[in-house]
């Protein structure tokens, strides 16, 4: 039920920016915005993300059971992690919130694509990673 009321607020989140502000709800482009010097719209950018943050941080202390993460992973990891997905943002020209969210919704064929993209190297990663740290 949880994860129908969370995929319900994301496609009313995501409709409310694209009918107020005409723009699609991506990640990867609302932050490049923020770093853009020339950017003439960061408050809302910056106001966005920052609201993207309370939201964990307040599920954190209101039903803390629902952030607890189990992993192997090492600060390196993360670091590459995060280094490979920016770098997938931008070979794809958007993030999976903005073609996966918004694209597929708007039956665009670039975003399937990504989309796919995305969730493929997903699975390989993760096999590799399991594979590096010594079995599957």
């Amino acid at each position: 039920m949880q994860s129908i009321f969370g995929g319900a607020l994301i496609g009313i989140a995501v409709s409310i920016m694209l009918l107020f502000n005409g723009r699609v709800t991506g990640i990867s482009g609302i932050v490049g915005g923020i770093l853009n010097p020339n950017a003439l719209d960061r408050n809302w950018r910056i106001f966005f993300i920052l609201g993207l943050f309370l939201g964990g941080l307040s599920l954190k202390y209101l039903a803390p059971s629902s952030m607890i993460l189990e992993s192997l992973a090492t600060p390196n990891d993360y670091i590459l992690a995060g280094l490979l997905v920016g770098f997938g943002t931008i070979m794809g020209n958007g993030c999976t919130s903005g073609h996966g969210v918004c694209g597929i919704s708007r039956f665009s064929k670039r975003s399937i694509i990504s989309t796919l993209t995305f969730i493929l190297s997903g699975i390989v990663s993760v096999q590799l990673f399991k594979l590096l740290r010594g079995g599957l």
